[in-house]
């Protein structure tokens, strides 16, 4: 919700009321009330390709991904049509009525990402692709308990930065979707709400693109981050301390 209303105040304002940045502000403000709102409970999984990297990599059991992916999809549907709703009449006038995907008053990239006009469908996918990488090693870095990790508490604030600065430096290109459930559900939610199948046409038929290229990204990231950092960290040493009592560990 917090996202996409900024997008939708941001080009419905026709810019009086933010700029792109206020955009990258917004998601990672999102971002981080999302993972305190849910981290004790699931562990904040608000990412379709992050819970997928878990299961592959055994960190979660896969009879848990289904559960997991429809809490996802279902929130990211329902905030859609939450700014739908809340921005309906200025949309409406803005528009007159004709909900475009392109156009000079196009407005189905307020819910979901479109390539900039001079992507190729494979600069797309690489750039998804990077970003998602990106993410997963800034993840991985942030809650490493072996490495340098971040102290307890900010963990989820550092989360919210971690995506504002994807945001503002690998954003132009195609919206940095970085996430199945943030860009899949509001397009099939303006798929139905008046936009109608052009959602999934558009860009050369882009819409697979923010689905397939995170989860590819997560995968790589996370073998990424395995090479070249967490095996060459010691792991946290389980011997007592001096008089030989057990020592207490800690989460």
């Amino acid at each position: 919700v917090f996202g996409l209303s900024s997008v939708a105040q941001v080009v419905l304002g026709k810019g009086e009321f933010g700029q792109y940045v206020s955009i990258n502000l917004a998601f990672g403000i999102g971002v981080t009330l999302g993972i305190h709102a849910a981290g004790g409970i699931s562990g904040a999984h608000l990412n379709a390709a992050i819970t997928i990297m878990h299961c592959v990599l055994g960190n979660l059991p896969w009879r848990k991904l289904p559960a997991y992916l429809l809490g996802q999809f279902l929130g990211s549907f329902l905030a859609a049509a939450t700014v739908f709703g809340t921005y309906y009449d200025i949309l409406y006038d803005y528009t007159k009525g004709n909900f475009t995907v392109t156009g000079p008053t196009a407005t189905a990239s307020i819910f979901s990402t479109y390539p900039h006009p001079c992507m190729s469908l494979l600069g797309g996918f690489f750039t998804e692709f990077m970003a998602t990488v990106m993410l997963i090693l800034g993840i991985l870095v942030i809650h490493d308990e072996k490495n340098n990790a971040a102290l307890k508490g900010t963990q989820a604030m550092l989360t919210g930065i971690l995506v504002l600065g994807i945001g503002l430096g690998m954003g132009m290109t195609t919206g940095y979707a970085i996430n199945p459930s943030r860009d899949l559900p509001p397009r099939i939610f303006t798929a139905i709400a008046g936009w109608g199948v052009d959602v999934f046409t558009a860009g050369n038929y882009w819409w697979w693109i923010p689905v397939v290229a995170p989860i590819l990204g997560s995968l790589v990231g996370s073998l990424v981050y395995k090479l070249f950092v967490d095996i060459h960290n010691q792991s946290v040493p389980e011997s007592g301390n001096e008089k030989g009592q057990p020592a207490i560990e800690t989460s």
